[in-house]
């Protein structure tokens, strides 16, 4: 009999790895859930962040012009660098790739590790509230706003405009909404890390 069987690598868990090209030209970013710590690859810079010394880390939600369903995870770590990890991940010159499902399944294998050490993490969910609560105000007052010349446009009989006003309102309220909607700023529990942050 040959030792054939002995020689299969086990398959790495799911969720244990996550890469995504952060730009076109630039180098992959590549994370691996490790037994020590958080080890991360983006070009020739290299690390290891143990989970007890991951201080805070962020889930928001950040669309771009390329993709509006892109989510992001922001992680410090005592001497460490920012990191930084996208859900989407560049492919070509006009393609940025959702990555979904990766994505989730590595941020809840993070959020697994960090309870099982009991790390002393800060979970933050959303916008800086400095940036969120005047951007939300402005968001309000520009809504307001574009109503207000609906219906003058009404007032004035001048149909075409007012449906044109209303049609960019329509998109402007559905677009500004889910992202105000999803970036609430706030806190919690590493063992129910928030649906509307993971896609």
């Amino acid at each position: 009999m040959g030792s054939s069987q002995d020689e299969i690598e086990t398959p790495e868990p799911q969720g244990e790895s996550y890469t995504y090209r952060a730009s076109l030209l630039g180098a992959p970013f590549a994370f691996r859930l490790t037994e020590d710590g958080l080890a991360f690859e983006a070009g020739r810079r290299t690390g290891l962040v143990p989970y007890s010394a991951i201080a805070r880390l962020r889930l928001s939600f950040k669309p771009s012009s390329m993709q509006s369903g892109r989510y992001v995870a922001e992680i410090w770590g005592a001497d460490a660098p920012k990191l930084t990890i996208f859900s989407s991940s560049w492919k070509s010159m006009v393609i940025q790739e959702r990555q979904n499902p990766a994505y989730s399944a590595f941020i809840a294998a993070l959020h697994r590790r960090l309870v099982a050490v009991g790390a002393k993490t800060q979970f933050e969910r959303g916008s800086v509230p400095l940036l969120y609560w005047p951007g939300l105000a402005v968001f309000v007052a520009v809504s307001l706003g574009m109503a207000m010349l609906t219906v003058r446009a009404l007032q004035t009989d001048a149909k075409a405009g007012a449906a044109f006003i209303a049609a960019f309102l329509a998109l402007f309220l559905w677009q500004g909404g889910n992202y105000f909607r999803r970036n609430r700023p706030g806190t919690y529990r590493a063992e129910a890390p928030p649906g509307d942050l993971l896609p």
